[in-house]
């Protein structure tokens, strides 16, 4: 039993920051990628950020330069600090992570119940 909790969301205005936590807990024997999705109503869910194992990073376009996103691998914990945030940003934000469990061969992928995130005026 896996379990990926995300925190952080809420109502920002355009240009303020935003700081996104996900914690991961379970029988957990490694974590290799993490990252964070998002999805607005009446649009596929994309790719916002990506963390490797090795602490390489992937973004989204629309996001490079605002967006960061960082773990902590004590914590079992990822982040996504938002800068100069966008309405385009508004969304239901997933944090995902590549996991495999203690005694089992096979990574798998987990997903977070989402935090919403309103950037309004």
């Amino acid at each position: 039993q896996v379990q990926l909790v995300e925190s952080g969301g809420g109502l920002v205005q355009p240009g303020g920051s935003l700081t996104l936590s996900c914690v991961a807990s379970g029988s957990i024997f490694r974590i290799y990628r993490m990252g964070w999705y998002r999805q607005s109503p009446g649009k596929q869910r994309e790719m916002v950020a990506l963390i490797n194992s090795d602490g390489s990073t992937n973004y989204a376009d629309s996001v490079k330069g605002r967006f960061t996103i960082s773990r902590d691998n004590a914590r079992d914990t990822v982040y996504l600090q938002m800068n100069s945030l966008k309405p385009e940003d508004t969304a239901v934000y997933y944090c995902n992570g590549q996991l495999a469990l203690t005694r089992d061969y096979t990574a798998r992928h987990y997903w977070g119940e989402g935090t919403l995130v309103t950037v309004s005026s």
